[in-house]
């Protein structure tokens, strides 16, 4: 399994972004897909989850209401929207899947595979 993500860039604070994450898979696949982030001089971080098979989201509380994580089986993509965006959102971004099925999980360990991340900037 590979994954792809990208979408990064530099923006104002206010501002909105969408990240993509492309996902080669077998079809058919249920995978857990997390969002995670590190900030410079930080541990990284749970943003939130998508179920790949049903779309339930789950996500932590630093980013509710203002980010959305949704998915395109046709294209393969899992895509974090991000609006409201902060200063404090300033991280590398990276999605990873869980290929044990379907149940929330946000626990790093328990993603096998990572995509390269992308990094996101706010100033403000």
């Amino acid at each position: 399994v590979q994954l792809q993500a990208s979408g990064g860039g530099l923006v104002q604070a206010g501002d909105s972004l969408r990240l993509s994450c492309v996902v080669s898979r077998r079809t058919g696949t249920n995978y857990g897909m997390g969002w995670f982030r590190q900030a410079p001089g930080k541990e990284r971080e749970f943003i939130g989850w998508i179920n790949w098979t049903t779309g339930s989201t789950s996500y932590a509380d630093s980013v509710k209401g203002r980010f959305t994580i949704s998915r395109d089986n046709a294209r393969n993509t899992v895509y974090l929207q991000m609006n409201n965006l902060r200063p404090e959102d300033t991280a590398v971004y990276y999605c990873a899947a869980d290929p044990r099925g379907g149940s929330y999980c946000p626990y790093i360990p328990d993603y096998e595979y990572w995509g390269q991340g992308t990094l996101v900037t706010v100033s403000s």
